[in-house]
């Protein structure tokens, strides 16, 4: 009996993979519908949740303001110049700076865990990410697994920048009211001064290292494996290019946005002081409601252009990395089976 052929074996992809601005922009415009409703509604629902936070914070710190209110008006009755000091709400900005940082997290962990679903519908029909749905264990978005993530990363990355800016503070700062323990000018003290600097690049580095661990817990891992595996993937010949040069042009686009719309949100100070103070009588209340009033909302209209397209490249940089090059297992062991059938004798097989 002659040799039977070889049958072929399937090709690891039907086509050549598009660039990943290509790739991105085709997700953001195939998926449009659902990208913008979950986009509209949880910004929208964190922009309502950091009013209330803000109006809850105006309504403790109230007392400050009245406070400043009544020495200006002390002061001008003396004929004094009144600079009031600004220590207490900076100490009111602080201890309420996690609750805003906590509605950021839920806002961008809820955007990743969509924009990851996108991604991964995108390329259900691809043959070498398919066969990862069809597993048994299906990639879906989490939003807890997510937002552990971005409270893991925060504690590996700013601990170190914040540490060594308070040592280097207490330690030649102006503030001292004890005999220095550095002499200004000499290398000890230029050493001290400069390490702040040093930590926060050593910070921006272990951000870049972490940047796709949000999209890898959206794909299924857990915080700590998200956070190995973006490691991993990062330290590599194709990951750490790919990510630099993803991530600079995003986060120039961010503070460009935020910049603009902050510029064109400016005559809202105005009108929003004269409008809390005509209702509350507080010069002071008034004038910081209308210093955050352009703020909040160019953080706003920020999230809403920035953060689905952020989202949805680094869930498809993660996507690219993480797909080894080579047959799925599933093509795989059917290409083998067929091989093996060939290639075997005719007649009646063992029992």
């Amino acid at each position: 009996m002659p040799p039977q052929p070889d049958h072929p074996v399937p090709p690891t992809s039907g086509s050549p993979q598009p660039g990943l601005v290509a790739a991105t922009f085709a997700v953001l415009w195939r998926r449009r519908g659902a990208l913008a409703g979950a986009t509209v509604r949880v910004v929208g629902l964190s922009g309502l949740a950091g009013l209330l936070v803000t109006t809850a914070i105006f309504a403790l710190a109230w007392p400050v303001f009245t406070r400043m209110r009544n020495q200006r008006i002390w002061y001008h009755h003396v004929e004094d110049p009144y600079l009031h000091d600004q220590t207490d709400l900076v100490l009111v900005a602080l201890g309420t700076l996690p609750l805003f940082l906590l509605l950021l997290g839920i806002g961008s962990a809820a955007l990743q865990a969509v924009c990851s679903r996108a991604v991964v519908a995108q390329s259900a029909d691809s043959p070498t990410t398919a066969w990862e749905d069809r597993s048994g264990d299906p990639v879906r978005g989490r939003l807890r697994p997510v937002l552990a993530v971005y409270t893991l990363r925060g504690l590996i990355v700013w601990p170190l920048p914040l540490l060594v800016a308070f040592v280097a503070d207490r330690l030649t700062g102006y503030h001292l009211d004890t005999p220095e323990p550095l002499e200004r000018g000499s290398w000890p003290h230029t050493l001290v001064e400069t390490s702040p600097a040093v930590a926060v690049f050593v910070a921006v580095l272990l951000r870049l290292a972490l940047t796709l661990a949000p999209a890898a817990a959206a794909a299924g891992l857990g915080p700590r494996a998200a956070v190995r595996r973006s490691w991993s993937l990062t330290w590599t010949r194709a990951g750490a290019p790919r990510i630099l040069a993803l991530a600079l042009p995003l986060a120039a686009l961010t503070a460009g946005v935020f910049q603009l719309v902050v510029q064109f949100a400016l005559p809202l100070r105005p009108l929003v002081r004269g409008v809390v103070e005509q209702a509350t009588g507080n010069f002071f209340a008034a004038y910081y409601a209308g210093v955050l009033a352009p703020v909040i909302v160019g953080v706003l209209v920020t999230a809403v252009v920035t953060l689905p397209v952020t989202c949805t490249a680094f869930a498809v940089l993660h996507d690219r990395l993480r797909v080894p090059r080579t047959t799925p297992p599933s093509a795989q062991d059917a290409a083998d089976s067929s091989a093996r059938h060939a290639c075997s004798p005719p007649g009646p097989r063992p029992e």
